[in-house]
Order: structure tokens, then sequence, then C-alpha cells
């Protein structure tokens, strides 16, 4: 407690448990917590309460195992001197949530709030792994801004098929492609996926799990290295009890996420986040962090900030390699320290362990320099976003470190028009549209049509669906064209390598311009100007717009459950980071608006 802020009499969890003022109140809170075994000196001694929110379960595989991790937590915080109060959190599973499991975010972020505000919590370790469940502990965090740290679950082990590294996730898009080919059968198709998956753990790859708990860790809210230590590995279970000793610390240091989540801090994260080759998600919850961290990011920011940024993570879908190898060459701290050599980062700013960023990576190089690449030897020049705007929307992001070599070619190679193509477009209302008609032969779709989807964004699909990495007819992958342009107001999975254009905002179910377009219409996409234009004059677009007004505006399916028609009702677009309309403006709550009593 040398760094001590704070004294015993001021820890939040004392209006709890040791209260004379109103003793019937603290009797109450008391009495059935002994009910269990909890000491009443426990309770009454002064010391931190620390909440472990829980975010594995058996609907959470990807996090399952911090079950196990949270003993080793537990054991630091008891060591440092804290008492450990284990919740669970709203289970979040990317795989198997249907429609989408983006409705499970904000819904995480509400009940995670209401419980770091109305329960008797000092400090908070936040267990993440599978993409949503990082976004959706900081941002609770954030609102709440009680002294909080990240334990990521960490990575599977890599998959292998004989000699050849298996990614999850970025193997069965290549494999839907081989079962439309004809090349392999269902069975085949199954147990090659399969093999992504050895181990507990969250994907392998540099997908949206992977990239947003290395945010976390670029954002300084995790001990450093601890991001993409594979989740079967001793030190992830070391890191767990380091993890709980240090929360400890940070309640009686008072720091508290507000004195990390700054303005150099995400703008730290945007950068990583490009050479990382991060997920094509990662603008959504990073901006929806910083809005609830009272901080605006637009995907202007990721533009400016991160597309001139080397691709420096040699690591599926963009590179060769997965998660072991990242973080045997050094991990997140590694690529940091590359950035802040070429004097791309903020190297001032606080984390979670007191010391500044520069500081947790000095002497932390990459230790293989083909896996981690150094600065001056990058994979690709520019990795980072393209924000593009036009007469359809007003912001779609494209992922630059994925533009194969095959598709730069054929779209982007034309000498007397370089960075741009023109295309027909064969416009699909959601995925199940997409499934049902994709190879009907009317269509007419050839080797230069560009693919729309929409309906499958926040209000549309609900949720935002990952649905917009469409592969082409399977008559053309039998010709051998493996990839289309595709362009959509949904998503598309972290480990798809596909360059397409997405989170289209504002999207067709809200208004969005998608939603006037045609079968058969031509777009033009200039990556040079930062456009996508709808090739018709301005008054047959206002006709279209009266029309679908006319017609009672573009049609979504009917809400399925409450939630969904609740998130409808309040979600902003994906490019302010699809958080619920009034939830910002709650910050620090734990200060500034004190639970009431409850008797």
């Amino acid at each position: 407690m040398s760094n001590a802020k704070i004294t015993s009499d001021q820890l939040r969890s004392r209006d709890w448990f040791d209260n004379p003022e109103h003793p019937g109140t603290t009797a109450l809170c008391i009495e059935r917590y002994l009910n269990y075994g909890i000491t009443l000196e426990e309770l009454t001694s002064g010391r931190p309460i620390i909440g472990i929110c829980q975010s594995g379960s058996d609907l959470t595989p990807c996090n399952r195992h911090h079950v196990e991790l949270a003993k080793r937590v537990k054991d630091g915080i008891r060591a440092a001197g804290g008492v450990p109060f284990e919740f669970p959190m709203h289970p979040i599973h990317e795989n198997a949530r249907r429609p989408t499991a983006a409705l499970d975010r904000n819904l995480a972020y509400l009940g995670l709030v209401e419980v770091l505000h109305g329960y008797p919590l000092d400090g908070v370790v936040l267990t993440t792994g599978c993409d949503k469940t990082t976004p959706a502990a900081l941002m609770a965090a954030a609102t709440v801004n009680i002294p909080a740290i990240v334990l990521s679950g960490g990575p599977m082990l890599n998959g292998w098929r004989g000699s050849e590294r298996v990614g999850s996730g970025t193997i069965i898009w290549e494999l839907r492609k081989r079962l439309a080919a004809g090349d392999i059968d269902y069975a085949e198709f199954l147990a090659r996926a399969t093999d992504s998956a050895p181990s507990v753990g969250h994907c392998n790859t540099m997908g949206t799990a992977s990239t947003m708990n290395a945010m976390a860790e670029a954002l300084g809210m995790s001990l450093p290295g601890s991001a993409m230590i594979p989740a079967p590995y001793k030190e992830r279970a070391m890191v767990a009890y380091r993890t709980g000793e240090r929360i400890v610390e940070m309640v009686w240091e008072d720091l508290r996420p507000s004195d990390i989540l700054t303005r150099e801090a995400f703008e730290n994260a945007i950068v990583t986040c490009s050479a990382l080759g991060g997920s094509s998600n990662a603008p959504i919850h990073v901006n929806a962090i910083a809005r609830h961290a009272g901080l605006e990011l637009d995907n202007d920011d990721w533009q400016h900030l991160g597309h001139a940024i080397p691709l420096l993570a040699n690591v599926m879908p963009a590179g060769a390699y997965l998660g072991e190898e990242f973080h045997r060459a050094g991990g997140v701290p590694a690529v940091i320290s590359e950035l802040l050599g070429a004097g791309h980062l903020h190297g001032d700013v606080m984390t979670v362990n007191g010391r500044s960023l520069a500081d947790n990576v000095r002497g932390r190089e990459t230790r293989d320099d083909d896996v981690i690449r150094r600065y001056g030897n990058p994979l690709v020049a520019h990795a980072g976003f393209l924000n593009l705007g036009g007469n359809l929307f007003d912001s779609a992001l494209m992922k630059t470190s994925v533009i194969s070599k095959d598709f730069r070619e054929r779209f982007l190679s034309d000498p007397d028009d370089p960075d741009a193509f023109e295309g027909r477009v064969a416009v699909f209302d959601g995925s199940e549209d997409y499934h049902a008609r994709i190879d009907d032969p009317s269509l007419a779709i050839d080797e230069r049509t560009i693919l729309v989807m929409r309906g499958a964004g926040p209000v549309g699909h609900p949720g935002g669906a990952e649905v917009v990495n469409m592969q082409p007819p399977e008559a053309l992958i039998r010709r051998g064209i493996e990839s289309l342009p595709c362009l959509g107001d949904g998503r598309q999975s972290g480990t798809s390598g596909s360059p397409s254009i997405l989170n289209a905002s504002p999207e067709a179910a809200s208004g969005g311009g998608l939603a006037l377009l045609e079968t058969g219409d031509r777009l033009r996409v200039d990556l040079g100007k930062g456009e996508v234009q709808l090739l018709i004059d301005d008054a047959e677009l206002e006709a279209r717009r009266q029309r679908l007004e006319a017609n009672g505006g573009y049609r979504y399916p009917d809400h399925q459950t409450p939630w969904q028609e609740i998130q409808r009702t309040l979600v902003e677009p994906l490019d302010r980071g699809m958080t619920l309309e009034p939830a910002p403006k709650y910050r620090d709550v734990a200060r500034l608006s004190p639970p009431r009593d409850n008797h």
C-alpha cells in the first residue's frame, strides 16, 4: 500500500458492510453473505471487495476456462488482502448465438453496469475472450468507473492438419469455396473445420476476439503481454494470479478507467490495430468504448490515424501464422515497441500496472521478425482502414490489409483508373435471401459483379450480422473466380480475409441509400477518392426514395423478443459504435450517483 491514495474508510463497500449510521440496512446486507461461510471480519475489517466478472460458461466455450482461471484470480486477490466476489456475465458466444451475438454486447453491458453500480464492489476483474465480451466489459467499466482490469482468456493453440496451420474462422471461409466447387463433401468440410479448435480458448487468428483483447492491452487496461498468452499455457494462470493481486493495489491507488481511457490511449489503439491487421469489427467496438468514456472517435479517425500504418503482425487472416507463434514472437508488446520506435504512439499514457506504456514495452522487441515484422520491413505498407462515403451512405469501412494480390489485379490495377472499379450489382435483402438466390442464373452474376447485402445492420437484422463476406455463385467458383467485391450495411467476421466494404451507415432499415439500390444498377468504387457512387442521376435517386417512403419504407423482419424491440428502438448506427442512444451520457456513476439505500 506504499502508493495508497485512499484509506479503508473510503472504500465504496463500507457503505454496505460497515455503516453504523444505518445499522439495519448494514445488518441486512451482511447477514446473508455469511450463510455460505464468509466471515464477519472479512466484510468489516476494511479489506477491498473485488468483483470477478465471470464471462465463462457452457454457453460461451471460448471463455469457459475462466471458470478455472477465476480460482487463481481469487488467490491473487486474497494474497493482496482483498475479498473476492465472483458473479456471472450475460453469455455471449459469437458462433452459436442467433440472430447475432452483437445483440448481446449491449445487453451484457447494461447488466454489468447495474452489477458494478448497485453491489458492494470496490474494484473488478473483467474476464474476457470471445469477441463481444471485451467491449461489453470495457463499456461498463468506463461507465461505472470503479478500478477495473481486464483478464483475457487467451487464444486456442494452433490448429493443424498435417503440416498445415488451420486458423479458426479463416479456414471455414476457405472451405466454403472448396465445398461449393465440389472439391470436398459435407463430412470433410466439418472435419477440417474442427481442426481449427484444438484446445480451450478463443480464435487463434487475429479475428475480433484476439483483436479486442489486444485492444484492451493497447488501451492500457490489462497487464502488459497478457492479451495473447495461449489459453492452455501455464503463463495464463500465472497472469490470472497477478491480475488478482494488481486489482487490489489499484483500489488503494484509486486508479480508475477514466485515468487510463484517454484520447491518447484510443489513438494508440487505432494505430496498434492497423499494425496487427485487426478485425473490421474493432472500429465499432473501440468507438463504443470511447463514447462511454466521454470521448468521440469516428471512422475518419481510423483512416487518418491508422491507414498509413504498416502491417507488422504476420497472423491470419492477413498473414500466415497463428496465436502461438505471435505470442512467442513477443505478442502485443513487441508490436507496440516497433510503433513507439517509429514515433506513432503516445508512450507516456498510464496503464493498469501504474506504469507508462513506454515503460511496459522497454526491451520487448520482436523475437521472430518473420512473425512480427520490423517497422521497416512490413507485410503491407498501408494496413489500416479506409472510410468511404458517397450517395448511398455517409460512412463504410474497407480493411486494406486483406486486399489480396488477385483482388488488386482484377479490380484495382487499371493504369487509366487506378484503385477504382465499376460493376453491376446484385442485391440481397438479408442472409436468407442471399443463400436462397445466390446461384439463381437470372441474376446474371459474372466476374465483375458487386454483391450487395442490405437489411443486415443493427436495426435491420437486428444487431448487425456478420454476413457481408459473400462468396460468388458455385458456377463462378468452379471457374476459379473465388471472390467478388462485397458491400453491405452489416458486418463480417474478423477472421475473414475479404476486403469487403462494410458497416455502411446509415443502414437501409434506417433510411440509408442501400435501400434504393436495384439489381442491375452500376456502382463506381474509387478508393483514391474514398467514394462509392451509384451511377444514376439525382432525380432518379430522389424518385426512388419517394416511392420507397410511399410504400412504408424498407421492410425488415418483425421483433422476435422484447430485447430486440428495445435495441432497435435505441440503437445508434455502426459508425457511432452501435451504442444505445441514452447510454453514453451516464459516466462515472459510482462516484457521481451512488445507489440509493434499499431499506
